[in-house]
Protein backbone atom coordinates (compact mmCIF):
# COMPACT_ATOMS: atom_id res chain seq x y z
CA UNK A 1 0.00 0.00 0.00
CA UNK A 2 1.39 3.28 -0.87
CA UNK A 3 1.80 6.54 0.83
CA UNK A 4 -1.41 8.13 -1.28
CA UNK A 5 -3.98 5.09 -0.66
CA UNK A 6 -2.96 4.99 2.95
CA UNK A 7 -3.99 8.63 3.06
CA UNK A 8 -7.15 8.41 1.63
CA UNK A 9 -8.26 5.49 3.87
CA UNK A 10 -7.24 7.97 6.60
CA UNK A 11 -9.41 10.86 5.43
CA UNK A 12 -12.47 7.99 5.21
CA UNK A 13 -11.57 6.26 8.24
CA UNK A 14 -11.51 9.71 10.38
CA UNK A 15 -14.63 10.47 8.51
CA UNK A 16 -16.65 8.03 9.42
CA UNK A 17 -15.07 8.11 12.90
CA UNK A 18 -16.64 11.58 13.59
CA UNK A 19 -19.94 10.29 12.19
CA UNK A 20 -20.13 7.87 14.85
CA UNK A 21 -18.54 9.98 18.09
CA UNK A 22 -21.02 12.53 16.71
CA UNK A 23 -24.32 10.25 16.87
CA UNK A 24 -23.26 8.76 19.86
CA UNK A 25 -22.60 11.82 22.34
CA UNK A 26 -24.48 14.33 20.23
CA UNK A 27 -26.92 15.70 22.97
CA UNK A 28 -23.76 16.05 24.90
CA UNK A 29 -21.46 17.65 21.95
CA UNK A 30 -24.61 19.81 20.79
CA UNK A 31 -24.70 21.21 24.03
CA UNK A 32 -21.27 22.24 24.59
CA UNK A 33 -21.18 23.79 20.99
CA UNK A 34 -24.16 25.45 21.12
CA UNK A 35 -22.94 27.12 24.48
CA UNK A 36 -19.17 27.67 23.27
CA UNK A 37 -19.55 28.98 19.75
CA UNK A 38 -23.60 30.46 20.14
CA UNK A 39 -22.02 33.33 22.07
CA UNK A 40 -19.77 34.38 19.10
CA UNK A 41 -23.03 35.45 17.42
CA UNK A 42 -22.97 35.63 14.06
CA UNK A 43 -19.31 34.33 13.40
CA UNK A 44 -21.26 31.38 15.77
CA UNK A 45 -23.99 30.60 13.35
CA UNK A 46 -21.70 30.82 10.47
CA UNK A 47 -19.73 28.48 12.19
CA UNK A 48 -22.49 26.03 13.52
CA UNK A 49 -23.90 25.60 9.78
CA UNK A 50 -20.53 25.04 8.36
CA UNK A 51 -20.64 22.02 10.80
CA UNK A 52 -24.05 21.12 10.31
CA UNK A 53 -23.43 20.74 6.55
CA UNK A 54 -20.39 18.97 6.82
CA UNK A 55 -19.57 15.10 8.33
CA UNK A 56 -20.15 16.43 11.98
CA UNK A 57 -24.47 15.13 11.96
CA UNK A 58 -25.12 18.48 13.67
CA UNK A 59 -28.66 19.63 13.53
CA UNK A 60 -29.53 23.06 12.15
CA UNK A 61 -32.41 23.69 13.97
CA UNK A 62 -30.84 24.49 17.17
CA UNK A 63 -28.99 27.24 15.39
CA UNK A 64 -31.18 28.72 13.39
CA UNK A 65 -34.22 29.70 15.22
CA UNK A 66 -32.85 30.73 18.42
CA UNK A 67 -31.00 33.20 16.38
CA UNK A 68 -33.97 33.63 14.42
CA UNK A 69 -35.59 34.73 18.17
CA UNK A 70 -33.05 36.81 19.13
CA UNK A 71 -33.53 38.92 15.79
CA UNK A 72 -37.46 39.58 16.83
CA UNK A 73 -36.05 40.63 20.35
CA UNK A 74 -33.71 43.39 18.43
CA UNK A 75 -30.50 41.39 19.49
CA UNK A 76 -29.35 40.39 16.50
CA UNK A 77 -30.46 41.25 12.67
CA UNK A 78 -32.42 38.37 10.34
CA UNK A 79 -31.24 39.15 6.88
CA UNK A 80 -26.96 38.61 8.45
CA UNK A 81 -28.56 35.49 10.33
CA UNK A 82 -30.46 34.51 6.97
CA UNK A 83 -26.74 35.57 5.13
CA UNK A 84 -24.44 34.15 7.70
CA UNK A 85 -26.31 30.66 7.72
CA UNK A 86 -26.27 30.06 3.68
CA UNK A 87 -22.79 31.14 3.80
CA UNK A 88 -21.82 28.53 6.21
CA UNK A 89 -23.60 26.16 5.15
CA UNK A 90 -22.00 26.56 1.52
CA UNK A 91 -18.61 26.45 3.49
CA UNK A 92 -19.75 22.99 5.24
CA UNK A 93 -20.74 21.21 1.56
CA UNK A 94 -17.77 22.34 -0.47
CA UNK A 95 -15.89 21.12 2.80
CA UNK A 96 -17.17 17.68 1.70
CA UNK A 97 -17.59 18.30 -2.13
CA UNK A 98 -13.32 18.99 -1.38
CA UNK A 99 -12.97 15.49 -0.03
CA UNK A 100 -15.01 13.50 -1.58
CA UNK A 101 -13.64 15.29 -5.04
CA UNK A 102 -10.17 14.33 -4.09
CA UNK A 103 -9.65 10.89 -1.56
CA UNK A 104 -13.43 9.68 -2.49
CA UNK A 105 -12.55 9.88 -6.42
CA UNK A 106 -9.53 8.10 -6.35
CA UNK A 107 -10.78 5.51 -3.58
CA UNK A 108 -13.20 4.86 -6.20
CA UNK A 109 -11.08 4.73 -8.96
CA UNK A 110 -8.58 2.17 -7.29
CA UNK A 111 -11.33 0.00 -5.57
CA UNK A 112 -14.01 1.08 -6.73
CA UNK A 113 -14.27 -2.91 -8.25
CA UNK A 114 -14.39 -4.19 -4.59
CA UNK A 115 -17.84 -2.44 -4.15
CA UNK A 116 -19.65 -2.83 -7.75
CA UNK A 117 -18.28 0.37 -8.95
CA UNK A 118 -16.58 0.20 -11.93
CA UNK A 119 -14.53 3.35 -14.15
CA UNK A 120 -17.92 3.73 -16.25
CA UNK A 121 -20.18 4.08 -13.33
CA UNK A 122 -18.20 6.63 -12.34
CA UNK A 123 -17.95 8.26 -15.80
CA UNK A 124 -22.11 7.93 -15.83
CA UNK A 125 -21.88 9.63 -12.47
CA UNK A 126 -20.36 12.42 -13.48
CA UNK A 127 -22.35 12.74 -17.18
CA UNK A 128 -25.10 12.41 -15.06
CA UNK A 129 -24.31 15.34 -12.30
CA UNK A 130 -23.13 17.22 -15.14
CA UNK A 131 -26.34 17.28 -16.67
CA UNK A 132 -28.81 17.42 -13.69
CA UNK A 133 -26.27 18.18 -10.81
CA UNK A 134 -28.05 21.63 -10.19
CA UNK A 135 -31.74 19.96 -9.81
CA UNK A 136 -30.02 17.16 -7.52
CA UNK A 137 -28.01 19.29 -5.51
CA UNK A 138 -30.81 22.07 -5.26
CA UNK A 139 -33.29 18.95 -4.27
CA UNK A 140 -30.89 17.72 -1.81
CA UNK A 141 -30.80 20.43 0.25
CA UNK A 142 -34.03 20.18 1.12
CA UNK A 143 -34.33 16.67 2.40
CA UNK A 144 -34.09 15.83 5.82
CA UNK A 145 -31.17 13.32 6.18
CA UNK A 146 -29.95 14.03 2.82
CA UNK A 147 -28.84 17.60 2.66
CA UNK A 148 -25.40 17.02 4.33
CA UNK A 149 -24.67 14.49 2.20
CA UNK A 150 -25.81 15.51 -0.78
CA UNK A 151 -22.03 16.63 -1.70
CA UNK A 152 -20.20 13.84 -1.16
CA UNK A 153 -21.38 12.15 -4.90
CA UNK A 154 -21.62 15.94 -6.25
CA UNK A 155 -17.79 15.71 -5.40
CA UNK A 156 -16.90 12.26 -6.56
CA UNK A 157 -18.32 12.87 -9.74
CA UNK A 158 -16.74 16.02 -10.31
CA UNK A 159 -19.73 18.59 -10.59
CA UNK A 160 -18.18 21.93 -11.93
CA UNK A 161 -17.71 24.30 -8.81
CA UNK A 162 -19.93 27.11 -9.57
CA UNK A 163 -22.90 25.19 -10.29
CA UNK A 164 -22.56 23.26 -7.54
CA UNK A 165 -21.96 26.16 -5.53
CA UNK A 166 -25.00 28.16 -6.61
CA UNK A 167 -27.63 25.57 -6.48
CA UNK A 168 -26.15 24.40 -2.73
CA UNK A 169 -26.79 28.48 -1.41
CA UNK A 170 -30.01 28.25 -2.95
CA UNK A 171 -31.39 25.06 -1.67
CA UNK A 172 -29.67 26.19 1.70
CA UNK A 173 -30.52 29.55 1.19
CA UNK A 174 -34.46 28.28 1.00
CA UNK A 175 -33.69 25.88 4.44
CA UNK A 176 -31.85 28.81 6.34
CA UNK A 177 -34.65 31.39 5.78
CA UNK A 178 -37.42 28.44 7.10
CA UNK A 179 -35.63 27.94 10.16
CA UNK A 180 -35.01 31.64 10.40
CA UNK A 181 -38.45 32.57 10.11
CA UNK A 182 -39.64 30.06 12.88
CA UNK A 183 -37.89 31.31 15.23
CA UNK A 184 -38.74 34.82 14.78
CA UNK A 185 -42.68 34.42 14.49
CA UNK A 186 -42.77 31.45 17.31
CA UNK A 187 -39.84 32.58 19.97
CA UNK A 188 -38.02 30.13 21.90
CA UNK A 189 -40.25 27.38 21.98
CA UNK A 190 -38.52 24.41 21.34
CA UNK A 191 -41.63 21.58 21.23
CA UNK A 192 -43.64 23.96 18.85
CA UNK A 193 -40.59 24.57 16.80
CA UNK A 194 -40.08 20.47 16.68
CA UNK A 195 -43.59 19.85 15.44
CA UNK A 196 -43.69 22.81 13.05
CA UNK A 197 -40.47 21.52 11.69
CA UNK A 198 -41.88 17.57 11.03
CA UNK A 199 -45.10 19.08 9.17
CA UNK A 200 -42.52 21.27 6.96
CA UNK A 201 -40.27 18.41 6.31
CA UNK A 202 -43.14 16.38 4.93
CA UNK A 203 -44.37 19.58 2.64
CA UNK A 204 -40.71 19.69 1.68
CA UNK A 205 -40.65 15.83 0.55
CA UNK A 206 -43.80 16.55 -1.58
CA UNK A 207 -42.72 19.33 -3.08
CA UNK A 208 -39.36 18.32 -3.74
CA UNK A 209 -41.09 14.99 -5.42
CA UNK A 210 -43.37 17.30 -7.67
CA UNK A 211 -39.83 19.36 -9.03
CA UNK A 212 -38.26 16.06 -9.64
CA UNK A 213 -41.09 15.03 -11.58
CA UNK A 214 -41.97 18.28 -13.31
CA UNK A 215 -37.95 18.31 -14.28
CA UNK A 216 -38.16 14.26 -15.13
CA UNK A 217 -41.17 15.07 -17.67
CA UNK A 218 -39.82 18.46 -18.76
CA UNK A 219 -36.08 17.16 -20.21
CA UNK A 220 -38.08 13.72 -21.80
CA UNK A 221 -40.25 15.99 -23.78
CA UNK A 222 -37.31 18.09 -24.46
CA UNK A 223 -35.52 15.16 -25.94
CA UNK A 224 -38.99 14.44 -28.06
CA UNK A 225 -38.94 17.62 -29.63
CA UNK A 226 -35.13 17.26 -30.39
CA UNK A 227 -34.55 15.97 -33.86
Amino acid sequence: MNRHTLQVLIILILGLTTVIVGLTYLPTITDWIVRTVGSMGYLGVMLLMALESSFFPFPSEVIIPPAGYLAAQGEMNLTLVILLGIIGSLLGALFNYWISMTAGRQFFERYGRLFLVSTKTLEKAERFFTRHGHVSTFVGRLLPGIRQYISLPAGIARMPLIPFSIWTSLGAGIWVTILALLGYWIGNHGNEIHQWMHKISIGLVIICMFVIGLYVFTVRRSRQKTP
